[in-house]
């Protein structure tokens, strides 16, 4: 074992915390570390890795033992660390925190290191390449290794965007490797918020109107984590929203045992307010973060469906008149929010890092007759 600094999706969870102290030294007046507290997280997506952070008053030396081992693992005058774990198991976290003399004061914490295998991107369901009566518009397989600006935008801020969510929009939660587009959303203090993500559009680059759309992802879990693939009507900078009309090929809240649950739903104008239609979808077994599923959409002058591998699960008539920003061009919205009127906030529960990974998406049109 060695001390590391990298990151880690492993399931920690706390169990006891004791704390002990001495004072080798009685006839020193130097007063003694009290209130030592351990803090123990994950950062990132490798198995086994937890980052520490231990706080006493009176401390000016920190030092870090696995188990019940007198062997210093390391020691620093600020008491945070990064170790990693090569083998799934219970183990007992100690820190001691020193005055400057002999005089310390020691706590523990018990964890659990679970087997957290990433999911393939070979696992799950798939969709073809070509439908009989479509053609195939554009796609993007986010190969290679940036993302491809041609097509994508990021969206930046923070503010609640209209929700309450407690994330800051930013490009550094976006990556591409793997053959997939990786969203993470990261508890981290970031411009006076306290999580981090990714919002990409395809405003101003890519707009559709009618079609077959397919996305293929993975998905994230927790509660507070609010994926969604979705649509906006592409005039949104002049008629603002819902006037623009929009359309959520898949939404899902994390948390309560929700993640077996995605929703379709459409949003527009009527009579000056805000109407919206949407069904959902629940899984037979195991949740939306186990394996990859396509979520998709089958939109032509008279209606909406909805599938989720194939499964049709929504459809709405977008004929009546009022419904007219149905037949405009839209573009894609792909972001993972934390938080918000919906979901709620994250808790003690809610696992962080957590990632939305896209495998592809494609759009068709109909061929001509």
């Amino acid at each position: 074992m060695k001390i590391i600094h990298i990151l880690s999706s492993v399931l920690l969870v706390f169990i006891t915390l004791t704390i002990t102290s001495c004072d080798k030294n009685d006839t020193d007046n130097t007063p003694a570390p009290t209130n030592l507290v351990i803090e123990v997280t994950y950062p990132g997506p490798e198995k086994g890795n937890i980052h520490i952070v231990s706080t006493a008053d009176n401390a000016t030396l920190y030092k870090l033992y696995i188990g019940n081992a007198t062997v210093t693992e390391a020691s620093n005058e600020i008491g945070i660390f990064d170790y990693v774990f090569t083998e799934a198991g219970d183990y007992k976290i100690r820190i001691k925190a020193y005055n400057g003399t002999e005089k310390y004061i020691e706590a523990e914490k018990q964890i659990t290191i679970e087997e957290n295998d990433p999911v393939s991107i070979d696992q799950g369901y798939t969709t073809p390449m070509q439908y009989n009566g479509y053609q195939l518009t554009w796609n993007d397989e986010f190969d290679g290794n940036t993302l491809n600006t041609n097509y994508w935008s990021y969206e930046t801020g923070g503010g609640g965007w209209g929700n309450n969510e407690l994330q800051y929009y930013r490009p550094d939660n976006t990556s591409v490797g793997g053959g997939t587009l990786t969203i993470e959303a990261r508890k981290e203090n970031y411009e006076n918020r306290n999580y981090t993500s990714s919002r990409l559009v395809t405003l101003n680059k890519k707009s559709f109107t009618y079609g077959r759309v397919d996305i293929r992802a993975l998905l994230p879990e927790g509660q507070g984590i609010w994926p969604a693939l979705w649509m906006l009507g592409s005039n949104i900078e002049t008629v603002s929203w819902p006037a623009c009309g929009e359309t959520d090929i898949m939404e899902m809240i994390g948390g309560s045992g929700r993640e077996n649950q995605i929703h379709g739903t459409l949003h527009w104008e009527y009579n000056g307010g805000h109407a919206e239609y949407g069904q959902s979808f629940v899984l037979p077994s195991g949740t939306f973060a186990d394996e990859y599923h396509v979520f998709s959409i089958i939109w032509d002058e008279n209606t909406i469906k909805w599938y989720m591998n194939d499964q049709q699960f929504n459809v709405v008539d977008i004929t009546p008149s009022h419904m007219s920003e149905f037949h405009d061009p839209s573009f894609f919205i792909f972001n993972v929010a934390v938080g918000g009127l919906w979901p709620g906030n994250p808790d003690a529960s809610t696992v962080f890092p957590q990632q939305m990974k896209v495998d592809y998406i494609r759009v068709f049109q109909k061929t001509a007759q």
